[in-house]
């Protein structure tokens, strides 16, 4: 639906986006992931019509949209701040775009109604100045904006960065909710790797102004592409030479101790089936411990050499500092690059 062909994206000498190329299918959540810099926002930005590129194209269902105005792309966006009019109540900014476009008081009224349902906004909320909402009820008046206008598209750029922790997974579960029931294509913009995971259907990881890997969270998480995809999404341990050198004299995956290789803590394993797997054990002992509730994470040490995993917080499951254990690996679960 949406596709970057070889799109470079220039302020003055400074190339902020290099040879883009990306597609977008009708109905995706997709998600612009990576650190601040990288390149996320400016490709959003190209999208909506804000930044013209200085070559290539930007397609729509196939239609040149590259040099558009913004308001014939059919494109509604939910900022970071969410952009909304203050001294509006909720009803007026829901409605702002439909007046901007002249159509009946009539059909407005009812776009509004119908649009607050969807999105659990009550009558009584729809009366009240944006101010008098929560950050949660905020959120959804800024999406009942943007989907009133029926758009093809809609592009958010990190919209829960400045909520709190609890809300802002409490409201990522509704994004997820609202663009299932409207399947609408969305294009997502976040440096949070969580909400990326959780949010996307497909997610492109960007670093300096370049595509590193498009895939799914799945394929991002557990096959990733390069180096920095691998260090950028999740917690991981980089294995040292000596410790990959012990762990190569056990398993058949052939490993290459001078290049960097990397394993995911929840893939250290302290108890397995080692049947038909292609596993590697060692002695370590307990040099520190970190726990979150749902899981513990235990430093440990390898004659020299320092791990890390995490255990499930099962009640069953726990170590004590000095207590010494056998760690578990499957060499398909060493990624090199």
């Amino acid at each position: 639906m949406i596709e970057f062909k070889d799109v470079e994206i220039k302020y003055g000498d400074f190339v902020a986006m290099k040879d883009l190329n990306l597609k977008v299918e009708e109905g995706e959540f997709f998600t612009l992931l990576g650190p601040s810099g990288c390149g996320k926002t400016t490709t959003l930005r190209s999208l909506v019509g804000f930044v013209n590129p200085s070559s290539g194209g930007i397609y729509i269902r196939g239609k040149n949209i590259t040099h558009l105005p913004v308001e014939k792309r059919e494109i509604s966006m939910v900022f970071q701040n969410y952009a909304l009019f203050p001294t509006l109540n909720v009803y007026e900014n829901i409605a702002f775009g439909l007046k901007v476009k002249k159509l009946p008081k009539k059909q407005i009224e009812a776009e509004v109604q119908d649009i607050a349902s969807k999105v659990d906004l009550s009558d009584e909320q729809l009366l009240k100045k944006v101010s008098e909402l929560s950050g949660g009820q905020q959120q959804r008046v800024a999406i009942a904006r943007a989907l009133v206008l029926k758009p093809s598209i809609l592009v958010m750029d990190e919209p829960l960065s400045n909520l709190d922790a609890s809300l802002r997974v409490q409201l990522r579960n509704e994004l997820k909710k609202l663009q299932r029931k409207f399947g609408i294509t969305s294009i997502y913009v976040t440096h949070d790797q969580e909400e990326a995971l959780t949010l996307s259907d497909r997610i492109a990881v960007f670093n300096k102004g370049v595509i590193e890997q498009v895939g799914t969270p799945s394929d991002i998480y557990n096959k990733s592409a390069t180096e920095f995809v691998c260090n950028f999404i999740g917690d991981i341990n980089k294995l040292d030479q000596a410790l990959l050198g012990k762990i190569k004299d056990q398993i058949r995956k052939p490993l290459d101790v001078t290049k960097p290789a990397y394993l995911r803590t929840e893939r250290v394993h302290t108890s397995m089936q080692v049947a038909d797997r292609d596993i590697a054990s060692l002695r370590a002992k307990v040099v520190d411990i970190d726990y979150y509730g749902l899981y513990t994470k235990y430093t440990l040490d390898v004659d020299g050499s320092t791990i890390k995993n995490v255990e499930k917080e099962d009640g069953r499951t726990t170590y004590a500092m000095g207590d010494e254990v056998t760690i578990y690996m499957d060499g398909d679960d060493i990624m090199q690059f």
